[in-house]
């Protein structure tokens, strides 16, 4: 039995149809998905939770605490839902690349 995580990062040009993969080592099956905005992050955690059984949700640092809460309540709070956050200088310096690529 893997154990099966869902990473959920925002792009503003992003096609959860197009832009996901699936990684299976036999013990952790990994599925990543870049979506637009919320309702796709909605979307993509209530249908892999139903149809894969997710156990955790692993989120970018883009996601707020109202979006974090919103994706624990559509999976039944039965997934873990986890960010990655960076420390103060790391954020600023993914804030400047992400500038840099155009996503705000």
């Amino acid at each position: 039995m893997a154990f099966k995580t869902l990473f959920l990062a925002h792009a503003p040009d992003g096609d959860k149809e197009k832009h996901h993969c699936f990684i299976d080592t036999g013990k952790y099956q990994l599925d990543v998905v870049i979506v637009k905005n919320q309702a796709e992050a909605l979307e993509v955690s209530t249908r892999l939770f139903r149809e894969k059984k997710i156990e955790s949700i692993l989120l970018c640092p883009g996601f707020s605490h109202k979006d974090i809460a919103e994706i624990v309540g559509a999976t039944e709070n039965k997934v873990a839902v986890c960010v990655a956050r960076g420390d103060g200088p790391s954020n600023r310096i993914s804030q400047e690349a992400l500038k840099r690529a155009g996503f705000f």
